[in-house]
Parts: structure tokens; sequence; C-alpha cells
């Protein structure tokens, strides 16, 4: 018995007169020389941002001298005189302040708004939305407009110069926003998680601190690390209320301030080691921020 050849497909189609199959074509290599520039601008508007709090901590190791020079100084020898200084200056009860006010402030705005959120998101009522307008309309009232009976109340009350005068009117002031964020956020949440939760039995408190809360652990994040930036830049309540007892860090930053002239290397120390602790706090809850901001991330 012979072997049959058979022809080969590309015998074929050659035989058969058909046109050959065209060849595949190369991938197009995605961003060329438009996601080159997109990346060289968003390098460029980083650098932008970033260069005034770089320069603030390159001056705070210059020596006073070298922080008036004309042009800057970039090359100079580094000292840690002007961190001394500051330390120097009674810092610390400052930073104390400070840090009583933004924790236990913020602390009270999610015991009272974590609640208020829940109740507006999950149970609404015929007037949600003029009670939501009502609480963000307190934000449009100028702070000086009040500081003068909220100074006679604080005097007449014996709460000048006192912490928890600021832990009240900070509380007061991050409340409204707190709300509002952290309603969008349980609105994130897919409503038949909660309605499983509560065919299985579940009472509303119960669903909030075993369902909700743990799913909305990123918005809740973020909206505490907001209301703890506004809490610790917060100026004219305490400049205005406090004198030497209860005074916080942006009050002591002012002392720089003299007839003589601005200390520009001692500030620059200072407001580095006052904006270390936000920056730490952030760090540490970078992912939860990022997860918490973006849109849906609590699904």
């Amino acid at each position: 018995m012979t072997a049959t050849h058979l022809p080969s497909p590309k015998a074929a189609r050659a035989g058969s007169g058909a046109p050959p199959a065209p060849a595949p074509r190369p991938r197009r290599r995605r961003g060329g020389a438009g996601g080159l520039a997109l990346t060289l601008l968003t390098w460029a508007v980083t650098l932008v941002f970033v260069a005034p709090a770089l320069w603030m901590v390159l001056t705070s190791f210059k020596q006073e001298a070298d922080a008036y020079t004309d042009p800057p100084r970039i090359f100079f020898e580094p000292t840690l005189d002007r961190f001394r200084e500051v330390f120097a200056a009674d810092f610390a009860p400052y930073l104390g302040n400070s840090l009583m006010a933004t924790l236990f402030s913020t602390t009270l705005v999610l015991v009272l708004g974590v609640p208020a959120a829940y109740a507006l998101s999950v149970a609404p009522v015929r007037k949600t939305k003029d009670v939501l307008f009502f609480f963000i309309s307190t934000k449009m009232l100028p702070v000086v407009a009040v500081i003068v009976p909220l100074y006679v109340i604080a005097g007449r009350i014996k709460m000048l110069d006192n912490i928890w005068t600021l832990v009240i009117l900070y509380t007061a002031m991050n409340l409204p926003i707190a709300v509002w964020m952290l309603r969008s956020f349980f609105l994130e949440v897919p409503r038949g998680i909660v309605e499983a939760a509560r065919m299985e039995g579940a009472s509303l408190p119960r669903v909030l601190w075993s369902v909700m809360l743990p799913v909305m652990a990123p918005g809740i994040a973020a909206t505490a690390l907001i209301c703890m930036i506004f809490s610790w830049n917060e100026f004219f309540f305490a400049v205005n209320l406090t004198a030497s007892q209860a005074a916080t860090v942006p009050v002591f930053m002012t002392g720089f301030i003299t007839s003589e002239g601005l200390y520009w290397a001692q500030l620059s120390a200072a407001a580095t080691m006052v904006s270390l602790p936000i920056v730490i706090v952030g760090w540490i809850a970078q992912r939860q921020l990022v997860r918490g901001l973006s849109m849906g991330a609590v699904k």
C-alpha cells in the first residue's frame, strides 16, 4: 500500500488561487509621546506643590544668616540649633494642648457623627434634606461673626484659656462636615448587606456595629484624618480664646514674628515639627485614606 501524500495548507491555497492569509499586525505600544508628556506634567505639578514643603524642611537646618541670603543658598552646613531653640522656647506644652484638643474633638466628632449619619442614610425622614442643609449652613457663617458672643460666654462660665473650650468648638466646627462625609459613605454600602442582617434578626444598633462599621472603616479613617487636620491647623479660636494655659502650636508659631523681624530658620524648624505629627498619621493611614476618598471604595 502506497502512502498518500496530502498537500500542505500553504500549497493548497497556492494551488486553489486563494489569497494568502494576512500577517498578524504588530501591537501598538501604549503611551508613546503623549504618555511621556503626561508623566512629565504630573511630575512638574507634584514638584510645584511639594517644593515649598521641601524648602521649609531645608531652611530649618540653616543658620539664620543662611536663610536670608539672596539668591537662596542650597549648599550649606546643616545644623540642629534651630530645633534646639524651638524646644528651649517651651514648645512641649503647646504641642500637648494641640494633641489633646485634636484627639478629643475628633473622637467626639466620630461618636456623634457616626450615629447621625447612619440614621440619615438608613432611616431617612421627610426633612432629611433640610437637616443636612442646616448642618452645612453652619459652615457658611464667618467665624469672626461669632467670636465676640463666644468670648463673652466663655468669660461668664470661666472657660477662657481652657483647653476644653477648644475641644467643644472644634467638635462643633467639624461635626457638619463629618456627618456629610459619613452619610455619603453609608450610602455606598450595598443595601443587600443591611437587609440580610435585618432578616437574621439583627437590630439597627447591631447592624451598625457588626456590619456597617467594618465595611466603612476606610471612610471613617478618611473622615477622622480630615477632622484632625482642621483641628490641628485651627488658629482663630485658639488665638482669641486662649492665653498661656491652653494655647496651641499655631499660636506658638506667632512668637517668631517680632519687632526685630521674622526668624525664618526658627519658624521653618517649628513648622516642620508642627507638620510632622499629621504627616506621620497620614502616612500610617494612607491605605485607608485612599480607599475612603475613592469613589465606591466601601462597596
